[in-house]
């Protein structure tokens, strides 16, 4: 909505799974539950379109019927924020426009899929999208799944050359995360993702927080408000209760898709179907999906 300041996003935003039915479409229902699941953990804020959300296997129409469930059953409740996948400016700008005519508090650009080109280039398309609308925009940097990304000195040139890109959302190792708030000098909320890998760290080094998938969320919640409170010692034994899930999980992409959503899946009692092409899960990947659900117990509530 007009007026919306990134100053206000913080904590665990959770960026939501692709969940189909049995012959591949998007399941309305279960969709709806996930966004339940998360409110009920007490997320920050809700996202989607993102790479958990297996943006590229999406129909242009089917980006846009997400908005509108996900806007639709968030209903102002937490910030909401859409990442904008396409292959041009137009095509970005499109689906911006319809996540403004639905209140959404933030867009995400994610690099253009096509080619491998020069930070330039990159800058000014993500200058031109950022220009056509009057929502705070950030900037997904995730060199290591996209093939694509910007330097932390080429993300500060970005910022100082568009205003309107008022965050960053990064897939990085720590060290890789403070370079970008130091080179950016503190100016705009950073968050980071990677499941939760590091995830104290992030915080200690002035993450604003992580956008995460919503296996593990509820934890990375208490794990958040934990240190968020002062409580350090409170804040790392919820997060070693969640790590072997998030260490299984976090082993590509494709990995965090098959065996993340299964995790999700066992902790909140709903079916995992995939849309082909996908990884398939092997015994001893269920096995391990067993385990952990085990070990984390049911979805909790806050």
């Amino acid at each position: 909505m007009q007026g919306f300041s990134t100053d206000k996003l913080h904590g665990i935003h959770a960026i939501l799974y692709a969940l189909f039915d049995d012959k591949e479409r998007l399941d309305r229902t279960a969709m709806r539950r996930q966004v339940q699941h998360c409110l009920g953990a007490g997320v920050h804020g809700m996202a989607a379109l993102g790479l958990a959300t297996e943006v590229a296997k999406l129909t242009e129409a089917e980006r846009r019927m997400v908005m509108d469930w996900v806007a639709e059953d968030t209903a102002g409740a937490v910030p909401l924020g859409f990442t904008i996948f396409g292959a041009s400016v137009a095509e970005q700008i499109a689906q911006v426009r319809h996540a403004e005519s639905l209140g959404a508090d933030w867009v995400i650009l994610q690099p253009p899929m096509v080619g491998s080109f020069a930070a330039a280039e990159y800058i000014r398309f993500f200058g031109r999208v950022a220009e056509a609308t009057h929502l705070p925009v950030a900037i997904q940097n995730a060199p290591a799944f996209m093939g694509r990304g910007l330097t932390a000195g080429e993300i500060a040139d970005l910022v100082r050359q568009h205003p309107n890109i008022r965050a960053i959302k990064g897939e990085g190792a720590v060290t890789e995360i403070a370079a970008v708030i130091a080179a950016t000098e503190g100016s705009l909320p950073v968050f980071n993702g990677r499941a939760g890998l590091e995830m104290l760290d992030n915080f200690r080094i002035g993450c604003r927080g992580l956008i995460l998938a919503p296996d593990c969320i509820d934890y990375a919640v208490a794990a958040y408000e934990a240190f968020r409170r002062g409580d350090a010692v409170r804040a790392e034994a919820i997060y070693a209760q969640m790590l072997p899930a998030v260490v299984a999980t976090m082993q590509g992409l494709e990995h965090l898709i098959c065996y993340g959503k299964r995790l999700y899946a066992a902790r909140t009692g709903e079916a995992v179907q995939d849309r082909a092409p996908a990884q398939r899960p092997n015994q001893t990947g269920i096995d391990m999906v067993a385990r952990l659900s085990a070990s984390l117990g049911p979805m909790q509530r806050r």
